[in-house]
């Protein structure tokens, strides 16, 4: 989990209209987000119901079509 202290733009009602971040917790945060995207990902395939194939294979099939 982030942890971070957060600081926030308001305007001139009070209302936070924004977040600054310090650029290692903006870092940290991406990474989460792409590890997220990851499990996504591997989650959607595996139900996909979708032949498997072995991770070699793929990769070489990629390849041959770009």
């Amino acid at each position: 989990m982030i942890e971070n202290e957060e600081h926030y733009v308001v305007d001139k009602n009070g209302r936070r209209t924004a977040v600054l971040l310090d650029i290692e917790a903006y870092r940290r945060l991406l990474n989460e987000l792409e590890d997220l995207e990851s499990l996504y990902a591997y989650d959607r395939a595996k139900s996909s119901g979708g032949e498997v194939i072995p991770f070699e294979q793929a990769v070489a099939e990629i390849e041959q079509n770009r």
